[in-house]
């Protein structure tokens, strides 16, 4: 049995939700109710998401906002439109297939600086 959550009148950020992980998470709170704000860093990419959650949720509260979170003046853009959230999920990253002993610190900078 699934648990089921009401997350009405809640507003969820979900950083990096224009596909993968990030989109599914996304989902997953427009399906309980929450108003979604969807993040990517190009506008294309964040309105075919929100067209999709919108599509699967008819009447969920999707919106989208393009900005790249792994910049100062990306986070400013957000806090700027959306100054409180309820819930962040920080789903910021970037994968490369370099198994774990071989990662560099120059690397491991480059991945918690910059998506």
């Amino acid at each position: 049995m699934a648990l089921q959550v009401d997350l009405a009148g809640k507003t969820a950020l979900v950083s990096g939700s224009t596909a993968g992980i990030g989109l599914a998470i996304a989902a997953g709170l427009a399906a309980e109710h929450a108003r979604v704000i969807v993040n990517g860093r190009t506008s294309a990419r964040v309105d075919h998401a929100v067209s999709h959650l919108r599509a699967k949720y008819p009447g969920a509260n999707v919106v989208g906002l393009a900005a790249d979170l792994s910049t100062a003046a990306g986070v400013a853009a957000v806090i700027a439109v959306y100054p409180e959230v309820d819930i962040l999920v920080n789903n910021l990253g970037i994968v490369e297939p370099t198994p774990f002993e071989a990662i560099t610190d120059e690397d491991w900078l480059r991945f918690l600086q910059r998506t």
